[in-house]
């Protein structure tokens, strides 16, 4: 119980220090969005490398991260730790990105870190947030040339074996703005792992990159690939 409760203390505070660090460059009058992007990017990676650090976490990556941009990164999704294991890698590798999160997201109580950090709101719910949303999109991608797209395509978190049927949302999104995609596979069930954390030993976890490849039949070229990593084991 005290083990849980100093990891939950410990994030929520740099997470509120982070706010502020993210606030900065989020209001800033007179920054090019692309500058704004890129150094949000880098805050996003600097607070998850501290969080790892401190659960004793490493991250370890079979596949390579294209150096060419504008991809569509589709994840499996099971924890909180998704994200901060996915960021951690792009700092490794000098990505610029955001991250697609549902509305409700934004409306909780910790909605202006993930505001306020870049990540871009999507109320699947109206015709009108989904026009809008698109827009968005559309819009930054014509003033952030070197962006990244991150989404979790079965559109929550899955606690159960195997992936969940995917959402229509993330092939849209790559469609809509000719994105390539790149499959992602975190062979490890985070929910449990951070739970158990922080650890005496270092825990360590593997991430499977795909190869680049078209939006077209994203769930089914997900399935390979899912099969694939699995196939490698751990």
């Amino acid at each position: 119980m005290v083990k849980d409760l100093g990891k939950y203390i410990f994030m929520i505070e740099l997470g509120i220090k982070y706010i502020y660090i993210f606030k900065k460059t989020f209001f800033h009058p007179f920054i090019a969005q692309k500058y704004a992007y890129e150094e949000l990017s880098k805050s996003r990676q600097d607070y998850s490398n501290i969080v790892l650090e401190f659960l004793n976490i490493e991250v370890e990556i079979d596949g390579q991260i294209p150096q060419e941009n504008k991809i569509l990164y589709a994840i499996n999704h099971r924890s909180l730790l998704d994200i901060m294991v996915m960021e951690h890698i792009f700092s490794k590798h000098n990505k610029n990105g955001t991250w697609i999160a549902k509305q409700e997201l934004f409306d909780s109580f910790y909605g202006k870190f993930f505001e306020y950090s870049g990540c871009i709101s999507v109320d699947l719910e109206t015709k009108k947030g989904l026009i809008s949303f698109f827009k968005s999109i559309k819009n930054t991608f014509s003033k952030v040339d070197n962006m990244n797209l991150y989404i979790f395509p079965e559109g929550e978190r899955y606690k159960k074996e195997g992936i969940k049927e995917f959402q229509s949302g993330a092939e849209k999104i790559a469609k809509a703005n000719n994105l390539k995609v790149v499959p992602v596979f975190i062979n490890d069930q985070l929910e449990r792992v951070f739970k158990g954390a922080p650890y005496k030993e270092t825990y360590k976890i593997k991430v499977h990159i795909g190869e680049v490849d078209e939006h077209h039949n994203l769930e089914e070229k997900y399935l390979s690939h899912y099969t694939q990593s699995l196939q490698k084991g751990e």
